[in-house]
């Protein structure tokens, strides 16, 4: 049986949540400071050297770039230099919602949800939806959510507020779930790590799972995480955002590794997910070194507006 790269039916309709606050705020705020603002990470980074980053690729765990101080210089030689990066903790949750759910259940699970954010330290972003199409494992609902550190996460579980919530406004529409949390970097600065203006305000959240064999060498699996990577390097015009890493929770899912990349459209998910590179990687890559990989997507609207 031929071997195909996990993709998604899309539609331009899911009823969704995000976190969303006045990007003019973070953007004048950083200016403030004298910080870079970045519109996209990567592929508009210019520093105050007016310095551009002129490529750049993941090998053994670290980002290599190459800049160019071409608006500067006539003869546009590139010059070795790094992106400074800030470590973070990105957390999954997926839902399985009992069947007959109403809407008002619904929006009450997801309200509750989304506000804990303004209720428990340590979430700096977070953002909540449902998915339309069914998938391997049918999860119907997906939480996101960033804390700056790892100690941060056990708090927010060992939080009555948080277990109160989950008690009263989750477990009385869902069945089961599952969650999922790693350690990443992303660029230092605060519009990329607070995932907040026009970029960040709409989108679609897409959430990779894979479960790895406990046969797969370290090597095999450094050099398929490297890949996707790259290939999320490549398409960085397509990508506002994109981490990855080892599940830190693996005692309460089946899942060794995890990713999340934010795409401003779902015209871009489709675009990523049908290119040769991508599928290449899945077959090459991951296929030989995994049991079980899961795909889900959710389309990001700002609160309180529908999509029609």
């Amino acid at each position: 049986m031929a071997f195909c790269a996990p993709t998604l039916p899309v539609s331009p309709l899911c009823r969704t949540l995000a976190s969303i606050s006045p990007g003019g705020f973070f953007c004048s705020y950083a200016r403030f400071l004298g910080l870079p603002v970045w519109r996209s990470p990567f592929s508009a980074l210019v520093s105050r050297a007016d310095w551009r980053v002129k490529s750049k690729r993941w090998s053994r765990g670290r980002m290599l770039f190459s800049l160019s101080d071409e608006l500067n210089s006539s003869n546009g030689s590139p010059v070795d230099g790094h992106v400074k990066m800030r470590k973070i903790v990105e957390h999954i949750l997926l839902l399985r919602a009992k069947e007959g759910l109403t809407d008002v259940e619904e929006k009450d699970m997801l309200d509750h949800l989304y506000t804990t954010q303004y209720q428990m330290s340590g979430i700096i972003a977070i953002s909540l939806g449902r998915m339309e199409y069914p998938n391997p494992d049918n999860f119907t609902h997906a939480v996101y959510m960033r804390f700056q550190r790892k100690e941060d996460v056990a708090k927010f579980y060992s939080n009555s507020f948080y277990a109160r919530i989950l008690k009263e406004h989750v477990t009385p529409y869902c069945y089961e779930s599952i969650s999922v949390y790693y350690e990443s970097e992303v660029e230092d600065d605060i519009i990329p790590i607070f995932r907040r203006g026009e970029d960040y305000n709409y989108g679609v959240e897409c959430m990779f799972l894979i479960s790895v064999s406990k046969t797969a060498s370290a090597y095999a699996v450094e050099d398929a995480l490297a890949s996707l990577q790259n290939i999320i390097l490549d398409f960085d015009s397509n990508i506002v955002q994109a981490t990855q890493g080892r599940n830190l929770n693996i005692t309460d899912s089946e899942y060794t590794h995890a990713a999340v990349i934010r795409f401003p459209s779902i015209e871009a998910l489709k675009i990523f997910t049908e290119s040769p590179g991508y599928k290449d990687i899945w077959k090459l890559k991951f296929h030989p070194i995994t049991t079980k990989v899961l795909l889900v997507h959710f389309v990001v609207d700002p609160v309180g507006t529908e999509l029609m």
